[in-house]
């Protein structure tokens, strides 16, 4: 990947390749540079260095792409996280103008893999909505604490209130509200945990809904998970808007031919070695030992399980092996990964995912793309790819969204569209 090359701020050519990677894959970036494919993936693994007059090629290149200086769409990115919704809707050339999100290591992680992008505000309920510019398009993955399952039985043993009536997050969802408003964009797409259709007894929900319809938008709802996409059970609620009413079912996405499995996205022995995740041992790449449970941990964890399982609770750690399809990676990942454990054999304690492969399993790190920058420690990435969207069900969503944003009077709402603006909120499954 390009971080094993030199610093980017030392060799120009790195900076033009990341960036060239964000609009071209490493084969039209071979054709553009006039090489062949091979050595722009030495480059890309740090094997070798480009030249520096690669950095001028590609800035000419650009400069005749219409891509890059024309998109097809804008959209802004609130409550961005490490831009996984972004990177869904940037593929199928659009623009983000506007970014927010407040936590500072997720801004590093997020300028680390968008280095051109525009400068990021913080805490959204400090920007007026007018300063925001016009859009077609709004993304967003507002704040899951109020409305998680975790978020709420924590704040109500603390005595504390959740939901919309809790006033540091709550309210949150109402500067999207006022944004839209403002700038009434073309479309939008909110993504939520599962819980917020339940909560408060669907009132949440209701609320939410009925905010969006008052704007005068079309909204489908849609409990989907991530395991056909990727190996993963992960349940979301996406809301896709529309200002002209659409012919659209969320519940159509493209799927993949082959159900991923775990195998997928572990270390294997011929990958390059990446410091401190892998490590080169006589001739192979090897997870580094560092990942493997100590034996204290694992006998808690056990001896943790087996005092739930006879007292007919869940809770307890999984071990799962490469034909298998995990649990939900969860922003507590970092504590000691015990809902998603890897086998290493017998007589050997299991251990947690790298970042690298929390990154796979995510779906940020797709097959013969440029790796994904994780420029923070273990901990930080693990809350990071914990609070963050499968990016491959995010590319789906936008496959559909996008032709309807741009050409609506193609997808004219049949009649159940136009009568039912809320989907059955089934789960999209395998």
């Amino acid at each position: 990947m390009v971080s094993a090359m030199s610093p980017s701020e030392e060799n120009p050519a790195i900076r033009a390749i990341d960036h060239a990677l964000r609009y071209w894959t490493q084969e039209e970036l071979a054709n553009r540079v006039g090489r062949q494919a091979r050595t722009v993936r030495r480059w890309i693994t740090g094997e070798s260095s480009p030249p520096l007059y690669i950095a001028e090629t590609i800035r000419r290149e650009l400069e005749r792409d219409e891509r890059p200086r024309q998109p097809d769409f804008t959209f802004i990115d609130l409550f961005a996280g490490i831009g996984g919704i972004r990177r869904g809707f940037e593929e199928l050339n659009g623009r983000c103008v506007f970014t927010s999100e407040w936590d500072s290591h997720a801004v590093k992680t997020y300028k680390a893999n968008y280095p051109d992008a525009e400068d990021i505000a913080g805490d959204i309920t400090k920007v007026a909505p007018g300063e925001i510019g016009t859009h077609d398009l709004l993304l967003a993955g507002f704040p899951y604490q109020p409305f998680s399952l975790a978020g709420v039985s924590k704040k109500n043993s603390l005595g504390r209130a959740h939901g919309f009536l809790d006033k540091t997050q709550g309210t949150l969802f109402f500067n999207i509200v006022e944004i839209l408003e403002e700038h009434q964009p073309k479309a939008f797409l909110l993504e939520n945990v599962k819980n917020l259709r339940s909560h408060d007894h669907g009132r949440t929900f209701e609320v939410i809904m009925g905010s969006l319809r008052e704007l005068g938008y079309q909204v489908h709802a849609q409990l989907i998970d991530a395991t056909p996409w990727i190996p993963q059970r992960r349940e979301r609620i996406y809301l896709a808007g529309f200002r002209q009413p659409v012919d659209l079912d969320l519940q159509q996405l493209t799927k993949p031919a082959r159900q991923p499995v775990l195998g997928d996205i572990l270390h294997g022995v011929d990958e390059v070695p990446e410091d401190p995740y892998t490590i080169a041992v006589n001739g192979k790449t090897l997870v580094s030992p560092r990942y493997t449970l100590s034996d204290h941990l694992w006998q808690y964890l056990q001896d943790y399980a087996a005092k739930h399982r006879a007292k007919g609770n869940g809770f307890g750690c999984s071990v799962f092996g490469p034909d298998d399809v995990t649990r939900t990676l969860s922003a507590r990942y970092h504590k000691d990964g015990s809902e998603i454990l890897i086998d290493q054999g017998r007589g050997k304690n299991p251990r947690r995912l790298t970042p690298r492969e929390c990154a796979r399993l995510m779906g940020f790190d797709a097959l013969g793309a440029q790796p994904m920058k994780i420029p923070v420690s273990d901990t930080q990435a693990y809350r990071q790819f914990g609070n963050s969207v499968a990016v491959p069900v995010v590319r789906a969503i936008a496959a559909v969204m996008v032709p309807r944003i741009l050409t609506p009077e193609k997808y004219p709402p049949n009649e159940l569209s136009e009568t039912q603006t809320e989907l059955p909120l089934d789960t999209l499954a395998a």
